[in-house]
């Protein structure tokens, strides 16, 4: 029998408002990041449970507080399974594959492992998952230019580990090249969280989606060499 230990840490004020109460779950190695920053715009909670020591467990008592998603980072499968019992929305950060996911939905519907959470996108069907893609999943810019110089970039919606906003900041000041958009890839590798072991997001992808949607955000903004640059980028990433 395995128990959890349960933290939650209250919700700070929010940026801008959210009905949904999101609560983190975690085993205390991932989802602190998500966590801070999801809790800017809607009302999160922490709650971290024990880690089990057997790789397999007869039965798991899961005590949690009910939420009207969750979003766990837990890295094991018996107990995300007892998560997923609770039939509340659950987006899973750490997957463990499609037969994992096949049994998961069979317990509960409501369930969504995307390949990376910044693939998640709110047209998903189920309403809680939906509201909070519309502020955490795929990444949405808005870009300033001056003389084909990077002089803002606002973010509309961002990857939840925060790397989106860490990232974006760091390309101001830079002219629209294909050094502009390795430099992101590399500076998104840096800061996404996914594990090194990939049974998560993988940080390959996620440079290469986040230079998918700087590259849809400067198109109709530049032109000559600048706009040929963004259109063999797009060439590039079809299908991400």
């Amino acid at each position: 029998m395995a128990s959890s230990k349960l933290y939650i840490a209250e919700p700070s004020l929010r940026v801008e408002g959210g009905s949904l109460r999101v609560g983190v779950v975690s085993d205390g190695v991932y989802g602190d990041r998500a966590y801070e920053n999801v809790k800017r715009f809607f009302d999160a909670i922490w709650i971290e449970v024990e880690y089990p020591s057997s790789p397999l467990l007869d039965e798991v008592e899961l005590d949690v507080p009910p939420c009207n998603l969750y979003l766990s980072y837990v890295r094991h499968p018996d107990i995300v399974l007892a998560l997923v019992e609770k039939g509340l929305p659950t987006i899973l950060g750490v997957s463990f594959g499609l037969g994992f996911l096949r049994q998961a939905l069979e317990l509960n519907p409501r369930v969504i492992a995307p390949s990376t959470l910044c693939s998640l996108e709110d047209n998903t069907g189920i309403s809680e998952v939906d509201e909070f893609a519309k502020r955490f999943g795929r990444p949405l810019l808005e870009v300033s230019l001056e003389d084909g110089v990077i002089t803002h970039v606002g973010v509309l919606r961002e990857s939840p580990c925060g790397s989106t906003r860490f990232a974006s900041q760091e390309i101001v000041g830079m002219r629209v090249s294909k050094e502009l958009f390795n430099y992101l890839g590399l500076r998104i590798c840096h800061y996404c969280r996914a594990p090194r072991l990939g049974r998560t997001c993988d940080k390959e992808r996620a440079a290469a989606i986040h230079a998918k949607q700087l590259a849809e955000a400067l198109l109709g903004k530049v032109k000559g060499e600048e706009e040929r640059v963004c259109r063999e980028v797009l060439a590039s990433l079809q299908g991400v």
